[in-house]
């Protein structure tokens, strides 16, 4: 668990961006001939939306601008997470090409700010650490002088460079403000899926970029299913070599995993990987012999192949060894197990799959023979120290779960994942939402609305009930998605998403969310080229 670090913004000012530039995103859109124009937003472009903001009118100029560790802080140069967090944010606020060496101190004018202090008051900046699922977040504004805890210091160096603006003279100014900020909800995740088509890792790796501009927390690496194994594996290589696309050019190596988890650790970002069984597993079953039920045609072999076979030994010891290496790669405290959409057409027509039946006296109900797979895949998973999220499946069919268990909710309309999000979480359970935010299912128009209106915490429960919905994610599933249309696919329909699971309750006017999100997708595109340049220079160093 990350010892939480405090750090101070010290600021003589923080502020909101107001001015030319709306006016002039007024123009593009009266003359693009939309029916909707855009207007200033109280809260101008800030996204997602903090809990408390207070707009003061007192702008600054950003002259000979730095950020710059306070002298009081106990973290130093020495910590290189927060000092590519302030190279990154002041390539954003004034371009890579415009980056300055530290200046003499001088006198500046009343109006000019020349650096932004980064206070960290821990006796321990815990630099080389990952963020976690109990990592705080928050941040506390007083006047001129904010407070953060360890990994919010990246969420507020996004606040501050969002309300970064050119006056009408072209010098980048700031006015001042005072900001109250925490997420409503501790998981903020996007699911990107690498198996059904391959995503090279610059496409991974800007995604990270866009996903810490708003402020989302969890990267849940759908990394493998029944169309490819990309993941190349150091006890079991032969899983990538033949269920891969392509052995070498369509993996993600040791060393590129590795580069997703850091690149992610430097945006407060946790990486967690999902390895789907016993369904959804026919790309394993190419490089591991017997891990797979042969399905039969009568009492002939069909030579084709169901889910994961589990009454053999050799399976769980397959899986032991497996997730032994899962463990220690993916250093996030869970990973997701999946246990969703196991077809047993396959398991029904083996033959040695009816005899273990009948000996455990399971009759013809298949999912008992699915929750004995899963319950001993979760204890095979427990042995490694490893937390487990699931697909709601396994608790529909009443698997024995630990009581950290997260149940990840994905099935069914408004009407059945909120009585789904109440079931789950009267039995005690941690839950967290996807079924209304699936972004491959696309619809013309502006269908972020409906992605903004949907609340994880909307079900009839009790509010004990309510604090166990630990957030939610945006999916976007690899069937028809891949390198060349997945940003703008997810983005900015996944901001939506953003702002519904860090800002309150009560945020949901519409039009003023359409009025800043207009602002930040402007934004994103504008630094789409930046990013570009982060993930090269990125990879370049490893």
């Amino acid at each position: 668990m990350i010892t939480a670090l405090k750090f101070t913004l010290l600021l003589l000012a923080l502020a909101f961006a107001q001015g030319l530039h709306y006016n002039y995103i007024d123009e593009l859109d009266k003359e693009a001939g939309t029916v909707r124009a855009v207007q200033a937003s109280q809260y101008v472009s800030l996204w997602p939306l903090p809990q408390k903001v207070k707009i003061l009118d007192l702008s600054f100029k950003l002259t000979s601008f730095n950020i710059v560790d306070a002298k009081e802080s106990s973290a130093g140069s020495s910590c290189s997470l927060l000092q590519d967090a302030y190279r990154r944010y002041y390539e954003y606020m004034f371009g890579i090409a415009k980056r300055q060496g530290p200046r003499k101190s001088r006198l500046t004018g009343p109006s000019e700010l020349t650096e932004l202090q980064v206070w960290i008051t821990s006796p321990d900046s815990e630099c080389d650490g990952y963020p976690s699922v109990t990592s705080d977040e928050s941040c506390e504004s007083l006047l001129f002088l904010i407070d953060c805890v360890y990994f919010a210091s990246f969420l507020g160096l996004e606040t501050f460079s969002q309300l970064v603006y050119e006056d009408q003279y072209g010098a980048k100014s700031i006015n001042s403000t005072a900001i109250s900020d925490f997420p409503r909800f501790a998981h903020r995740g996007i699911l990107l899926d690498s198996s059904r088509h391959f995503l090279p890792l610059k496409v991974i790796l800007a995604n990270l970029e866009t996903m810490a501009m708003n402020k989302f927390n969890v990267f849940h690496w759908h990394i493998v299913d029944d169309q490819s194994f990309p993941y190349l594996s150091r006890t079991f290589p032969q899983l990538s070599q033949q269920g891969a696309y392509h052995p070498y050019t369509h993996v993600y190596t040791p060393a590129d995993v590795k580069m997703v988890i850091e690149f992610g650790r430097l945006r407060g970002i946790r990486v967690v990987p999902e390895f789907d069984t016993p369904g959804h597993t026919q790309s394993w079953g190419k490089g591991q012999k017997d891990l797979l039920t042969p399905c039969y045609s009568g009492s002939k072999p069909s030579g084709s192949f169901g889910p994961v076979n589990p009454i053999l030994n050799t399976t769980y010891d397959f899986m032991s060894q497996f997730f032994k290496e899962i463990s220690t790669v993916f250093p996030d405290a869970y990973v997701h197990l999946g246990g969703d959409e196991v077809d047993f057409t396959c398991w029904k027509s083996n033959p040695d799959i009816q005899k273990f039946m009948d000996q455990q006296g399971y009759g013809q109900d298949y999912k008992k023979l699915e929750s004995f797979y899963i319950q001993k895949l979760l204890d095979i998973v427990t042995t490694t120290h490893k937390g487990y999220m699931i697909w709601q499946e396994v608790f529909d069919n009443g698997v024995k779960l630990k009581p950290d268990t997260l149940i990840h909710v994905w099935k069914g309309n408004q009407e059945q994942y909120q009585s789904e999000m109440a079931n789950v979480t009267s039995a005690g359970y941690k839950t967290l939402l996807s079924t209304p935010w699936y972004l491959n299912r696309i619809s013309y128009g502006q269908d972020w609305h409906g992605h903004y209106k949907a609340d994880p915490q909307d079900f009839n429960g009790t509010e004990e009930q309510k604090k166990l919905v630990i957030g939610g994610e945006a999916c976007l599933w690899g069937e028809y998605v891949d390198a060349t249309n997945l940003t703008p696919r997810l983005w900015p329909r996944a901001s939506a998403v953003a702002e519904r699971l860090w800002s309150a309750k009560d945020v949901t006017d519409i039009n003023d969310a359409f009025n800043r999100l207009s602002v930040h997708r402007c934004r994103m595109v504008a630094h789409c080229y930046d990013i570009l340049c982060i993930c090269i220079s990125f990879y370049d160093k490893l």
